[in-house]
C-alpha cells in the first residue's frame, strides 16, 4: 500500500480525493495512456473496464504511486491513504493466516502502546497532566478512526466472508496456496480501510459466496472510495455507480453501473460506426478523383490530395468498432452420441477424511448445458476429471458414449507450440466445415476475428500472447472443433469482459442457426456466464453432498433465497416460542387468598376437572381443550412432560431441516415438515391447559 500527500488543501476539502490530468504513460514507443484525465470523489465506487492490455492496471499503479507518470499530473488530497491489491501480496511466511490478516491493525497496536505510555507518564509526580491529556484525546481519536478496540470480530468476519474457516486460521502462510495468499492479502487490505481502494481483479480466487460477501461489503459497508477492475459483471452491477473505460489510451466515462455502461457504450459505438462509414464515403470519393487525375494535367493536385488523404487516414479516420459485429459462426456439426453422452451411477471420491462427492448419479444428454458450482475445494474439477477418465472414482460406474469427442479447457494452457501464430493454431485444431480434411486459412481467420482478434493480432505468436489472449484463442478452437462435449473449467478467470461476452454468444447460439450442437459442462463462479449459458446446475456443497437442479442460475438464486427465507423463519419461530415458554414458566404464581384449602393438590385437581368437564365455572375454558378427554385425564406433571418432549422433538426437526443434505431430499423433508405440523397442533391445547391450571 502506498501513501501520497497533497498539500493543496485540508483533509476535509470537498475536492476530489484523486485527480489525473492529461496523463501520458508508455513503454518505449508503445503508448498505453495518452491524455488521460479522470477524478475520483471521496467514497465513490467506480468500475474500470477495457480490453486486456489496454491500460487498466497501468492507471491503478500510477494512482498507487508504484509508477510515475511520463507527462501530466497526479494529485491526491492531503493525507490520503491509498490501498492497492497486489496479485502476489507480501506476507510473512511464518505468520498464521489470521495473524497475517491482523497485521492490518499494526498501526492500531502502535497507538495502543502509545496510550499505555501516556498512562505511565500520568502516574509520575512531575507529569504535565494537561499536555498528556491533550495527547490522550488525540490518540483516542486516532484509535477510533483505526478501528477502535473491537477488532477481533472484524478480522473473523472478513476472513469468514472471503471463504476461510476457523480451522484454517492457524495455517502458516508458507503452507498456503497462491489463491489463499491472494485472499489473505485482500482481507488485510479491506481491514486496513484506506481512503481509496484499488482492486485489480479481486474475485479471481473467490467462490460465489465470497463474491456475494465482497459485493455487499463494498456496496454497503466500505466507507472509502473504490476503483475496481473486475470481469465479474454482477459485482460491477451491484457495487459501482460510474464506469471508466480505457480505450486505446483514452479515458471515456459513463454514469451508472455495468448494465448502464453496456447500453450507453453501444450508442457511442453506433455513432462511431456512422462516422466511420461517412468517412469511408469521403475516402472513396477522394480515391476516385486521385485515380482519375493522377496521370493527367491535374497530377500535381491529385498527388497533393493523395498526401492529405493518407494523413487523414492516419490521424482522423475513426476505427470501425469490431465489437458491433454480429458474431457470425457456422460451427461444424459434432458426431451423434445417442441418447446419452455419459451416465454415472454411485460415483464417490474422497481424499482422506474429505468427502468430495458420494454416491452421485449423474447423466448428460446431447444438448445439456450444465453448470457445476460450489465453494472452493468442493471437488468441482475432481468430478470433471473423474467423468473424463483423468482419474478413477473411489466407487461407482461410469458409462461413456463410444462416439464422444471432448474439448476440455483447463485452467493452464502450457501444451501449445509457442511459435504458432493465432490463425495457424486455430487452423490446426478446428474442424473444417467446408468438407476438407483441414480447415482453410480463411476459416481460421474468420474464427479469430469472431473472437476479437484483429488482423495484426492474428499474426502474433502464441508465446507472445497474454494469458487472456491465449485463453480466448483456445476457447475459440474448442467451440469450433466439432466436439460433442465441451468442458470449460473457469474459462473467464483471465478473459476481459468483451471476450467473456463473445464466449457467451458462441455457446448460446441456437444450433439451428449454426451454433454449438453438443453438450456443455461449465465450472465457473461467473454468475453472468452461468446465467447466459446453462439451463441445469449441479451444486456441490463442500461436504460431499450434491444437488441436481433443473433450471438456470437466476432460477437457482431465487430458489435459494426462498429456502433461506424459510429456514430463517423456522429459526425465528423456534426462538420466539422458546422465549415465550421461558417467560411463561418463570412468571410468579398469583398470590390469591389461602382460605378453603384452595392451594391443596386435591382442590386444584378438582377445579381443573370441573373446568375441563364444563361442570364448574366456565372462566378460562377453551374450545382447544374442552373436547379432548385425553388432556383432561392428564395431571399437570404429565402435561409438562409432554410439552417438553414435543419441544425437544421440534428442535431436532428444525435442525434436520436446516441440514442441506436432508433438505435436498424432498421426500424426507416433506415427512419431517408434516410431523412438525402435527406436533404443533398437539402442542397448542397442551400449552393452554398447562397455563390454565398453573394460574
Amino acid at each position: 500500500m502506498g501513501v501520497h500527500d497533497w498539500c493543496a488543501g485540508p483533509p476535509d476539502s470537498p475536492m476530489p480525493i484523486a485527480t489525473l490530468t492529461n496523463v501520458r504513460y508508455g513503454f518505449g514507443t508503445h503508448i498505453v495512456l495518452d491524455g488521460a484525465t479522470v477524478s475520483i470523489e471521496p467514497g465513490e465506487k467506480v468500475g474500470l473496464v477495457g480490453r486486456n492490455g489496454g491500460g487498466k492496471s497501468t492507471l491503478m499503479k500510477l494512482i498507487a504511486g508504484l509508477w510515475q507518470v511520463d507527462f501530466g499530473t497526479l494529485a491526491l488530497a492531503r493525507g490520503t491513504r491509498v490501498g492497492y491489491l497486489a496479485q502476489d501480496p507480501k506476507l510473512e511466511p511464518m505468520d498464521t493466516l489470521r495473524h497475517a490478516a491482523a497485521r492490518a491493525f499494526e498501526h492500531l497496536d502502535s497507538l495502543h502502546r502509545q496510550m499505555e505510555e501516556i498512562y505511565e507518564l500520568m502516574a509520575k509526580p512531575d507529569a504535565d497532566i494537561d499536555l498528556l491529556m491533550k495527547r490522550q484525546v488525540k490518540i483516542e481519536e486516532e484509535i477510533e478512526r483505526a478501528g477502535g478496540y473491537a477488532i477481533d470480530h472484524k478480522i473473523d468476519e472478513t476472513l469468514h466472508g472471503l471463504g476461510f474457516t476457523d480451522e484454517q486460521f492457524s495455517v502458516l502462510v508458507s503452507k498456503m496456496s497462491g489463491g489463499q495468499r491472494a485472499r489473505v492479502g485482500l482481507a488485510r487490505l479491506l481491514l486496513e480501510q484506506p481512503d481509496i481502494l484499488l482492486l485489480d481483479e479481486p474475485t479471481n480466487h473467490l467462490d460465489i459466496e465470497g463474491r456475494r460477501w465482497l459485493e455487499n461489503f463494498l456496496a454497503n459497508e466500505y466507507p472509502g472510495a473504490v476503483l475496481v477492475v473486475s470481469h465479474d459483471r454482477r459485482l460491477l452491477d451491484a457495487v459501482v455507480h460510474r464506469i471508466i473505460e480505457v480505450d486505446q489510451g483514452r479515458i471515456i466515462e459513463y454514469p451508472g453501473n455495468y448494465r448502464d455502461f453496456i447500453n450507453l457504450r453501444r450508442e457511442r459505438m453506433m455513432n462511431s460506426q456512422r462516422s466511420h462509414e461517412k468517412q469511408l464515403g469521403k475516402i472513396r470519393a477522394e480515391e476516385q478523383y486521385i485515380m482519375k487525375y493522377k496521370a493527367g494535367q491535374r497530377a500535381k493536385q491529385a498527388r497533393g490530395r493523395e498526401t492529405r488523404l493518407e494523413r487523414f487516414k492516419r490521424d482522423e479516420l475513426v476505427d470501425r468498432p469490431a465489437e458491433l459485429d454480429v458474431m457470425s459462426l457456422e460451427l461444424p456439426k459434432a458426431p451423434r452420441v445417442g441418447d446419452y453422452v455419459m451416465r454415472g451411477a454411485g460415483l464417490s471420491k474422497s481424499y482422506g477424511d474429505k468427502v468430495l462427492f458420494n454416491e452421485l448419479d449423474f447423466a448428460i444428454k446431447p444438448l445439456d448445458r450444465i453448470g457445476i458450482v460450489g465453494p472452493n475445494g468442493a471437488g468441482k474439477t475432481t468430478l470433471v476429471r473423474a467423468l473424463l477418465g483423468d482419474l478413477q472414482p473411489d466407487a461407482g460406474e461410469l458409462k461413456v458414449s463410444p462416439q464422444i469427442k471432448v474439448g476440455y479447457f483447463r485452467q493452464t494452457q502450457e501444451h501449445i507450440d509457442p511459435m504458432l501464430t493465432v490463425w495457424e493454431y486455430l487452423q490446426r485444431v478446428i474442424a473444417s466445415n467446408e468438407g476438407g480434411l483441414r480447415a482453410s486459412e480463411q476459416q481460421a481467420r474468420n474464427l479469430a476475428g469472431a473472437f476479437l482478434f484483429s488482423g495484426p493480432e492474428q499474426e502474433k505468436c502464441v508465446g507472445n500472447l497474454s494469458g487472456g489472449e491465449r485463453g480466448r484463442m483456445v476457447i475459440a478452437g474448442i467451440v469450433s472443433a466439432a466436439n460433442n462435449l465441451i468442458v470449460l473449467d473457469e474459462p473467464t478467470n483471465h478473459l476481459d469482459i468483451p471476450s467473456a461476452e463473445r464466449l457467451e454468444t458462441a455457446l448460446s447460439m441456437d444450433p439451428k442457426d449454426g451454433g454449438y450442437d453438443g453438450a456443455l459442462i461449465l465450472i465457473s463462479h461467473d454468475r453472468a456466464l452461468l446465467s447466459a449459458c446453462c439451463d441445469r446446475l449441479l451444486i456441490l456443497d463442500g461436504e460431499g453432498n450434491a444437488r441436481d437442479f433443473d433450471g438456470g442460475w437466476d432460477e437457482w438464486e431465487a430458489k435459494e433465497a426462498e429456502e433461506r427465507s424459510q429456514r430463517d423463519a423456522v429459526e425465528r419461530a423456534a426462538a420466539d416460542r422458546e422465549k415465550a415458554k421461558t417467560e411463561q414458566r418463570t412468571r410468579p404464581e398469583s398470590s390469591g387468598k389461602s382460605g378453603s384449602g384452595s392451594n391443596s393438590p386435591a382442590n386444584n385437581k378438582g377445579a381443573a376437572n370441573n373446568k375441563t368437564n364444563g361442570t364448574g365455572s366456565s372462566k378460562g375454558s377453551s374450545s382447544a381443550t374442552a373436547g379432548d378427554p385425553k388432556i383432561a385425564r392428564m395431571n399437570l406433571e404429565q402435561i409438562e412432560a409432554r410439552i417438553t418432549a414435543i419441544e425437544t422433538r421440534t428442535r431436532a426437526i428444525d435442525a434436520d431441516l436446516m441440514n442441506p443434505k436432508i433438505y435436498a431430499d424432498s421426500a424426507k423433508s416433506r415427512t419431517l415438515t408434516q410431523e412438525r405440523e402435527r406436533l404443533q397442533q398437539e402442542l397448542e391445547p397442551l400449552e393452554f391447559e398447562w397455563s390454565r391450571r398453573s394460574e
